[in-house]
């Protein structure tokens, strides 16, 4: 499925916002990041804000605004990763099962997970 190119590059599912707002009242403020890397490093990793180091080699993707909380939730992807990704929608959902031990969902029982869509043009 396509979709339009002056749509946001990330947006976020219903569950997925729910899940943030929990996590946000138990961590404060929180961030995004997705790697290139194997394993869990393909999907989107939750942090305190601030906690991961972001830098040249990534790149601010969007600034995530959730209903119910004071700021937005910057999403990260290494540089390497944004150019396989770049003519696609994000879609930052939750599923069930555990993802990996450092993002801040895991100790739920449910993980982070990347759905996308092509973007015209």
């Amino acid at each position: 499925m396509e979709c339009d190119p002056k749509s946001p590059a990330v947006e976020l599912t219903p569950a997925a916002a729910v899940l943030l707002r929990r996590l946000r009242a138990d961590h404060g403020p929180l961030m995004f990041h997705q790697s290139g890397g194997c394993c869990d490093g393909s999907a989107p990793m939750c942090y305190p804000a601030g906690e991961f180091r972001t830098g040249d080699a990534d790149v601010l993707l969007a600034d995530l605004a959730v209903e119910g909380m004071p700021e937005g939730v910057p999403f990260w992807m290494s540089r390497s990763q944004h150019a396989v990704w770049a003519h696609t929608r994000l879609i930052v959902d939750v599923v069930e099962g555990r993802g990996s031990g450092f993002s801040l969902e895991a100790p739920e029982g449910v993980r982070f997970l990347i759905r996308s869509r092509l973007v015209n043009g």
